[in-house]
This record gives structure tokens, sequence and C-alpha cells, in this order.
């Protein structure tokens, strides 16, 4: 299938914009007053009410999350045997009722994987739902209750609790759908699923599909790249003229916020890494008790959302002064790069376990029989060789950190030590500023796709070397 590289990687685009940025645009495009609905009524006599209340939300969380299940389902397709396919064939089987009784079913682990993630995510976000003045939801509760009413209030504590309780049932209910079924196949190394050639309708009909799904999922990337550069954006299907004002706004009021996004995502990248690094070579190389326990332990950030790990922060560290200084631990930075940092470890950590999961231990045995001590083999060997996953464990890291709302919107207690997500928050609150919120909204994605570029092309660099080696 031609563009099939393509088509992946575009697919995941969404993931590099906040989701809160991407509502604002989806209400432009689709709103009452939106492009879509100004055209349908202009043409057709009628709208369509899809950014109305909770459609709204349901609606931008669907387009922002869709790439983890299309990532999952890519590589659970790709693991499946053919000659699965090929034996339900030669006995009758083929096209829909082939895909309902044999790909989909051995493809549903990757399914109930990216479903799974998707509800924790969209029950952890905050920005979504307060953008689109939909706070009769759990997590803008919370929110709403600790900062109008006060860290003593109770019942923000029971919502947090709440969170947690159904982020975790996610997780479990995930485990329960595909436990007792075999969804193993028999083959390692051979070819996965067989690729059809379509004839020229069906090339036709599946780039039309693809160009349409596409179209949709790319659209809140069109309404801020167009929001950026609009001077009015009002009652009309495009902008009504075209500025760089915006983009001066941002170059003379935020620079600061680049720099502080630069400066906390890195840092909570940095200890990702060195933590996962670390707990990964505990967990495959050392014959600690409990190991596996430590696992479950570094990775139970996933199921804590980022509003309940504020909570936590704000009630556990009230009145705690920083060392040598007066400041209060809650009005200080460093608890945005520690909410980061815990936030962000799972990534970073199931990246340096693939990494070290493929260097065999006798590379390590080698090097302790040359003479090597534990920790020059540590230096020298098992470090270089997981350099992939550890770079990748930190761009995750710190791509994901960059979008981050739902904590920071609670830790951040003063401008000067805002982040980009909170600015661009800020900007969107009014429509005067919703073109320099566009415009950092957009210097946001350009950051992390540079970083995605870079790692990517670092990676290609790596295994170039190490062929030519070999």
């Amino acid at each position: 299938f031609r563009g099939a590289l393509a088509i992946q990687t575009l697919g995941v685009l969404p993931l590099i914009m906040p989701p809160f940025v991407g509502a604002v645009a989806m209400q432009l495009i689709f709103g009452r007053s939106g492009s879509v609905n100004l055209i349908l009524n202009d043409w057709f006599g009628f709208t369509l009410p899809i950014m109305d209340g909770l459609n709204g939300v349901i609606f931008v969380e669907a387009l922002h999350y869709f790439p983890f299940i299309l990532m999952n389902l890519v590589v659970a397709l790709n693991n499946i045997d053919s000659a699965m396919e090929e034996s339900a064939q030669n006995l009758g089987a083929s096209g829909f009722r082939l895909f309902r009784r044999i790909v989909f079913p051995l493809a549903m682990p990757g399914y109930v994987a990216g479903a799974s993630l998707v509800f924790v995510k969209v029950f952890d976000d905050l920005g979504t739902p307060l953008v689109l003045h939909q706070t009769n939801m759990l997590a803008p509760q919370a929110y709403l209750r600790i900062t109008s009413i006060g860290i003593e209030d109770p019942v923000g504590y029971v919502i947090s609790v709440l969170m947690i309780g159904f982020s975790l049932f996610a997780l479990w209910a995930s485990a329960l759908a595909l436990k007792g079924r075999d969804y193993a196949s028999l083959q390692r190394g051979g070819s996965s699923l067989a690729k059809r050639k379509l004839t020229q309708w069906q090339s036709i009909l599946a780039y039309g599909w693809i160009a349409c799904v596409l179209l949709l999922v790319l659209s809140p990337h069109i309404g801020i790249l167009l929001l950026s550069f609009g001077k009015v954006w009002s009652f009309s299907v495009l902008p009504d003229s075209f500025t760089l004002e915006h983009y001066a706004t941002v170059a003379q009021d935020s620079p600061h916020m680049v720099w502080n996004t630069m400066l906390y995502c890195g840092l909570a990248a940095l200890l990702d890494v060195i933590l996962g690094t670390a707990i990964a070579y505990l967990i495959l190389r050392s014959r600690l008790p409990l190991r596996q326990s430590l696992d479950f332990m570094a990775s139970a950030a996933l199921a804590i959302p980022g509003v309940v790990l504020a909570i936590g922060y704000l009630r556990t560290f009230r009145g705690v002064e920083m060392p040598f200084t007066d400041e209060l631990l809650t009005s200080s930075w460093i608890l945005i790069m520690l909410a980061y940092t815990i936030r962000r470890l799972p990534y970073a950590l199931r990246s340096c376990v693939a990494a070290l999961q493929q260097m065999h231990v006798s590379l390590e045995e080698a090097a302790e029989n040359l003479g090597a001590g534990k920790r020059r083999t540590i230096q020298r060997i098992v470090v270089p060789l997981m350099a992939g996953g550890i770079l990748a464990g930190f761009i995750t890291s710190f791509m994901t950190a960059a979008v981050e709302l739902s904590a920071t919107i609670m830790l951040t207690t003063s401008q000067t030590d805002a982040p980009m997500s909170y600015g661009i928050y800020l900007y969107m609150q009014s429509a005067a500023g919703r073109g320099p919120g566009a415009a950092l909204g957009m210097l946001a994605v350009l950051i992390v796709a540079l970083g995605a570029y870079l790692s990517h092309r670092f990676l290609r660099s790596r295994a170039t070397a190490l062929d030519q080696q070999i």
C-alpha cells in the first residue's frame, strides 16, 4: 500500500498538540458558527451540533487520542501469523467473515491496550472540558473544588480517589477482557498478514477514506495554523485577513515560557531516563526480591491523573520551605518539574526495559571475564548499547511533558514560572488572546516535532554506524 509509512506518521500527529488547543480549533471549524456549519447552513439549510455540550468533548478527545489505538493495532496486525489467515481461507472464509472471525480477534490485545490507554488519558484531561465550558466532569470538579474552596475541601479528595479508582478499573478491565484466551501464534520471524493488491476502484475508495480520516484528524492542526495567522476569524469560513502580529506578541511576551518548558521538560526527561535505566537494570539483571513489584509501582503513574497528583503534592508539601530559603516548595517550579518526572516515568521505563531486553547478558559477562568491574561494565557496555532506548525514552518523556496541562495548571503559581502549556491556556481564555495562544501552540508543536525528528535522525545514523561496524 503506497504511502503507508506517511499515513502512519500523519496519524500520530494529533499527540504532539495539547488537546485543549485542538478544542479551540474544532470550535472554529465545527462549532455552531464554525466553517462546516456555515457551509451546511448556506448550502442545505441545516447545522450539526457537533461541538455542543459533551458532544464537543467526546469529539475532540476521540480525534486527539485515536493514535493510541492506531499504533497498537498496527503492531498487533503485524504480529499475526499469515498462516492463520491462509488456513481460514482454505476452509472457505473470506472478506468480512475472515476479518470478523480471524483477523480482529487476533488483533484484540492491541485494540484493548489502546482503548484502555485512551480511557485513562481522557479521564485525566482537564484542559479540554474547561475550554469547552463543560465543568460537570470529575477532573474539572476536582480542580474547581481545590482552587475555589481550598486545599482543605474534602470533596476534592473524594473526587481524586474516584478518578484513581476508575483509572485502575480501566486497566483491570482490559486485562480481564483478555484473560483466559490465547492470542499467540506459533511462528516467530515469519511473515505477517498477507498484503493484498487492490483493484483500481478499491484503491480509489481506500485512499478516499484515508484522506477523509486524515483530514478530520489533522483539522485541529489546520485550524490552529489558520488561527495563528488570522487577524479576525469570527462567523466566517476562513479568517478575514492574515497577519504576523500574534507571533510578534508571543516573541515579546512569552519567551520565558519557552525557556521554562525546555528547562522543566528537559530536567524531567533526564531524571526519567536515569531512573528508568536503573529500574530496568534492577528488574532484568538482578535478583532483587519483589523486583516485579518495583516495575508495577514505577508504572502505576499511568493510572494517576495529573489533577490528582497535583492535589497530592499541594497537600503533602503544604507549608514546607525550600532549603536555604524562605520560599515555600508549593510556590516553586520544582513541583512542576517533579510532577512531569513522575507522570512520564512509565514511558521512559518501558523504552529502557525494551532496550535492555534486546541486549544479551553474555556481553556483560564477557566484559566481566576480561576484568571489568560491574560499574565499568555498566558505563562502557550496558549504557552505550541502550543509548537508542534511552534516547527514545527521553524524547517521549520530553514530548508528552511539553503538552501537559492537568498538573501544570494547579502547580503554577506565577506567570514567571509558567511553561508554554499554561501560557496557551491563559491566552485561550479570551477571544482577543486566541491568536497569540494559537501562535504559542504552533511553537509548541514545532518544538515537539523537531525533537521527534532529531531523535529519528540520531537513531537512523546510529543504526547505520552499527551496520557498517558489522
